[in-house]
C-alpha cells in the first residue's frame, strides 16, 4: 500500500466513532477526564515575565520556586502577598492563564489609584523577584456549571476570569457555544483584543462583543454602558445562556439589573467581586468593657492569652481588640488570609469562598467571617 493510499483509506468500520455534537447533548465539567482537580498551593512564586497590556494593566508570569505544577479552575483566583514599604500587602487575582498549562500561571492587573499592590506590581515587580502566594480559592468557573451554552459578561479588569475560559476552551478543544460581550471605557482599554479574536476565529462556537463607552474615530462597533436594551440586542437566546459576570460593582449591578428586566433565571446567574470592604479599625476599649451581655471566652493557645468574644462578634475582630496581631485582608471570607485552626468549640461560619470543605473538616476556619457559638480554643 502507498503513502497516498494508507492517508486515504476509510475509517475502519469497527472502529470507535469521531465525537459528534450529539455526544454534548448533556455537558459534562470543563475539562473531565483530562484536567487534574483542584490542588491547593501555598508557597514562594518567582516572576518570569512582566508584559504590557495596554497603558495601565500588565500581566505577570509566575511560577512555583519548587518547580510544583499548579491544579485549578479556570475562574478561580490566588492570593499574593508582597512586603511593600517594609509592610505585608495582600491581594486577591483571578488567574488568566489556562490550568491546560500548570507550570507557570499569569495574573492580569490593572492599576488601581493608589492601590499599593497593584502599583508594585506594574513599577517595581521583575524578573526573579519573589512573593508568596496561596489558592487556588472560588467557585466561580464554568467546570462547576456544566452547560452547552454560555455567556460570559465582563467590564475593566473583570476579564480575567474569561480570559482563563477562553484559553482552557481553545487548549481542549472543548465544543461549548459561548459568547463574550466585554465593556471598556474606551478601545484602548480592550484587554488581549487581538488574541481574544484569534482564539474566536478559530475555535468554531465562539464570539466576542466588544463595547466601548467612549469611542473614537476609529471604532465601529457597539458603544453605551450596560443596559437592558443592549444586552437583548447582543444577546438574543439570553435564556438559554449559563452567564458568568465579573467586573466593577457598578457594572455588576447594572448588568445584573438588565439580566432580571430581561427575564433571566436567577439560578443561571454567577458573578464575582473582588471589591473589598477596608477593615473596621480595632477598637482601643479593653474587651472586658467592649462585652455588652453575655459572652465566651476564647483561648488563643499558642499566645496563651485569654478573651472574651461577643455572640455577635466575628472572632477576628475580638483578638485585634485584644492586641493580637492576625493577618488579614479582605476581611469577608475571601482572600483566606486569617485561616487559623479552631481546637474546640463551634463558630457560626459565612465564608465566601475562601476556605475549602476539607479545610473546614480538618479544623480550619475564618476568623474574620466567624461568630462563636460557644467558648472557643484556636490555635493562635
Amino acid at each position: 500500500m502507498t503513502e497516498m493510499e494508507q492517508m486515504t483509506e476509510p475509517w475502519p468500520v469497527d472502529a470507535a466513532p469521531l465525537p459528534t455534537s450529539a455526544l454534548y447533548a448533556v455537558p459534562s465539567p470543563l475539562g473531565a477526564g483530562i484536567l487534574p482537580e483542584e490542588r491547593p498551593f501555598e508557597g514562594e512564586l518567582w516572576c518570569r515575565r512582566v508584559r504590557r497590556v495596554t497603558h495601565d494593566v500588565v500581566e505577570v508570569t509566575l511560577a512555583p520556586v519548587n518547580g510544583e505544577e499548579f491544579a485549578f479552575a479556570p475562574g478561580q483566583y490566588l492570593t499574593l502577598r508582597a512586603t511593600i514599604e517594609g509592610e505585608q500587602v495582600e491581594r486577591c487575582y483571578t488567574i488568566s492563564s489556562p490550568p491546560t498549562r500548570p507550570h507557570l500561571l499569569t495574573i492580569t492587573v490593572k492599576r488601581v489609584p493608589d492601590g499599593p499592590m497593584s502599583g508594585w506590581l506594574h513599577d517595581r515587580l521583575a524578573v526573579g523577584d519573589r512573593l508568596w502566594a496561596s489558592g487556588p480559592m472560588g467557585g466561580f468557573s464554568v467546570r462547576e456549571h456544566p452547560s452547552s451554552s454560555y455567556l460570559l459578561l465582563s467590564g475593566g479588569s473583570g476579564i480575567t476570569p474569561t480570559l482563563s475560559t477562553l484559553r482552557t476552551l481553545a487548549d481542549l478543544a472543548e465544543s461549548a457555544d459561548v459568547v463574550v460581550v466585554h465593556h471598556a471605557r474606551t478601545p484602548a482599554d480592550l484587554i488581549e483584543r487581538a488574541e481574544l479574536e484569534a482564539l474566536a476565529s478559530t475555535h468554531g462556537g465562539t464570539s466576542v462583543v466588544w463595547v466601548v463607552d467612549q469611542p473614537d474615530a476609529s471604532w465601529h462597533g457597539p458603544t453605551g454602558l450596560m443596559s437592558p436594551e443592549q444586552l437583548a440586542d447582543l444577546v438574543s437566546d439570553l435564556g438559554e445562556r449559563e452567564v458568568f459576570c465579573c467586573g466593577p460593582a457598578g457594572y455588576m449591578g447594572a448588568a445584573r439589573a438588565a439580566f432580571e428586566t430581561l427575564g433571566g433565571e436567577p439560578a443561571q446567574w454567577h458573578e464575582e467581586s473582588f471589591v473589598l470592604a477596608e477593615p473596621p479599625p480595632a477598637s482601643e476599649e479593653p474587651a472586658a468593657e467592649r462585652a455588652v451581655g453575655a459572652a465566651y471566652q476564647v483561648r488563643l493557645q499558642r499566645s496563651g492569652r485569654d478573651l472574651e468574644c461577643a455572640p455577635d462578634e466575628t472572632v477576628l475582630d475580638a483578638v485585634k481588640a485584644a492586641g493580637v496581631r492576625l493577618p488579614s485582608s479582605c476581611t469577608q471570607g475571601m482572600c483566606g488570609t486569617c485561616k487559623s485552626t479552631l481546637l474546640s468549640g463551634e463558630v457560626d461560619m459565612n465564608h465566601a469562598g475562601g476556605i475549602r470543605p476539607r479545610e473546614v473538616a480538618a479544623g480550619k476556619f475564618l476568623p474574620c467571617c466567624s461568630k462563636p457559638l460557644g467558648d472557643l480554643v484556636i490555635d493562635i
